[in-house]
């Protein structure tokens, strides 16, 4: 009696699936989890299937590929909790995914000779997210690096089509334009901007959205009365105060590029004997917290834990899929207008 021979079919009918899940184990394709794989190959020796030379046999647990690592290269985490309920997102789905996460500390900024830590380049990372540095040099360094890459935004020098990786921003223009609006709305037609918009490109969008603003209501930035030059790591409040001594008058209002900038400037502002926002308006951007004068502080909510998360989906998908084109995704932030910018209904 000749035996009938096995076929996917008769597999598929046994596990209660479909053809075509079996076919993918046998061709190699995706789509079938590594448990339902081990079921299909079982029950196939199981009835006696012949396996064609050509078949795709996934590792056995032993042989399993080793686990992936994931680097998050960062400058002064401890600058501001705002970097660290990023990291610890990042560090929470990535666990989720079983993917190892290793911190490497960078720098602020470097000499010529400087190389990249080992542990970024030896091949034993898989991927790098890059988090808080600015430094141009340490950029281009990062982005020549063979290994798939995912920067939350980057210097205003160095535009996204040279970073050889994908580039999450917050949104940065729409909001302050609508802070921008919100004060012009009032009569308060003298604004200045303060905040270093060639440190970085979410700093250069939210002056572009104060300008074009502006603009569409027929008026044009004073140079004079905004301070959007280089400015100290640890210098903030010293050439913030030594500015306003230049002003030839008090403007309006003052939009600021981060919450930590609007917080130095309102004591400063205060410290004159200036009332906010009667005398002097003044908003910032980041939802930061770590100041008692930030209650009271129009401000763009920044939503950390979409960052976060996005960063670490993205750099799997980058490591899953190197050849297809960087991207640059926007995550969406929410205006909150409170007493500083007055006007709060």
């Amino acid at each position: 009696m000749v035996m009938k021979k096995v076929t996917l079919q008769d597999i598929a009918n046994s596990l209660g699936i479909s053809r075509t899940t079996v076919w993918k184990v046998f061709s190699g394709q995706k789509g079938v989890s590594d448990n339902l794989r081990r079921k299909i190959l079982a029950k196939a020796q199981e009835l006696g299937y012949e396996f064609p030379e050509c078949a795709f046999l996934p590792p056995s647990p032993e042989t399993a590929a080793p686990p992936v690592n994931i680097a998050v290269a960062v400058c002064r985490p401890e600058s501001s909790i705002f970097w660290m309920n990023i990291i610890h997102q990042i560090a929470k789905e990535l666990s989720f995914h079983k993917v190892n996460l290793m911190y490497t500390y960078l720098p602020s900024a470097i000499d010529r000779d400087y190389t990249l830590p080992d542990s970024l380049v030896n091949g034993n990372t898989h991927g790098i997210i890059v988090m808080n540095v600015y430094n141009e040099q340490l950029i281009r360094l990062l982005s020549e690096a063979p290994v798939p890459k995912v920067f939350l935004d980057t210097a205003t020098s160095v535009p996204p089509s040279s970073l050889n990786g994908d580039l999450i921003l917050m949104e940065n223009s729409s909001s302050i334009s609508e802070i921008t609006e919100h004060l012009l709305k009032q009569g308060r037609t003298k604004i200045g901007f303060i905040g270093d918009i060639r440190y970085a490109q979410s700093n250069y969008e939210r002056y572009e959205g104060f300008c074009k603003t502006l603009e569409r209501h027929g008026l044009s930035p004073c140079p004079e009365l905004s301070l959007t030059g280089s400015i100290g790591t640890d210098t903030h409040k010293e050439e913030i105060d030594a500015f306003l001594n230049t002003l030839p008058f008090m403007p309006d209002a003052f939009v600021c590029v981060s919450d930590y900038v609007a917080c130095l400037l309102m004591q400063l502002l205060l410290k004159r004997g200036l009332r906010i926002p009667e005398d002097v308006a003044v908003s910032g951007f980041d939802g930061n917290m770590e100041s008692p004068l930030a209650e009271e502080l129009t401000t763009v909510q920044v939503f950390n834990q979409d960052i976060g998360l996005r960063l670490a989906l993205q750099i799997l998908y980058r490591i899953e899929h190197p050849d297809t084109r960087p991207e640059i995704v926007y995550i969406s932030s929410q205006t909150i207008f409170r007493s500083s910018t007055g006007g709060v209904l």
